[in-house]
């Protein structure tokens, strides 16, 4: 089993997006005994909430439910974990302050690296603090990047 991480800062709208939109695409490809996504954040705000709502609208309008709660990430999560993709720069240097081992170190980067033809920063937007068209914007930036990394994870391993 591959094991995917996303992480952001509160686990209550980029990585909880992102893992919904992982979860869809792997199960679209019929890979579901084969991949597994999760999500975490690196404060530990919102630990047992479910993600924002106006996230999970997003999420809904385009056929996809987020269902898990907010749980902060752990320096042994790198041990659970296959990739581990951060939602921006400073969530990046977060985890990678976490920890010295190269091999884990290895596992880590930026979900936006991801995807293809990206001309634009590397950081997914926080949208929490914006209007609803933050959520639609991330939704987007996470479907393309997921499509591309979950096409990287298969060729990888030659699943499919």
């Amino acid at each position: 089993m591959i094991r995917v991480c996303f992480v952001c800062l509160g686990n209550i709208c980029r990585s909880p997006t992102a893992e919904g939109v992982m979860q869809h695409l792997v199960s679209q490809q019929h890979l579901e005994d084969q991949i597994t996504a999760e999500s975490a954040g690196t404060a530990a705000y919102h630990v047992g909430e479910l993600s924002d709502v106006r996230s999970r609208e997003e999420a809904l309008r385009r056929g996809v439910r987020l269902e898990s709660r907010a749980r902060q990430f752990q320096a042994a999560d790198f041990g659970r974990f296959d990739y581990v993709l951060a939602m921006d720069a400073a969530n990046f240097s977060d985890l990678a302050r976490l920890t010295a081992d190269p091999e884990e170190r290895a596992k880590l980067s930026l979900l936006r690296s991801h995807s293809p033809g990206n001309s634009d920063s590397l950081d997914v937007p926080d949208p929490y603090y914006g209007d609803d068209n933050g959520f639609a914007r991330v939704y987007d930036i996470c479907e393309d990047a997921c499509r591309e990394l979950l096409r990287q994870i298969a060729e990888k391993h030659g699943l499919g």
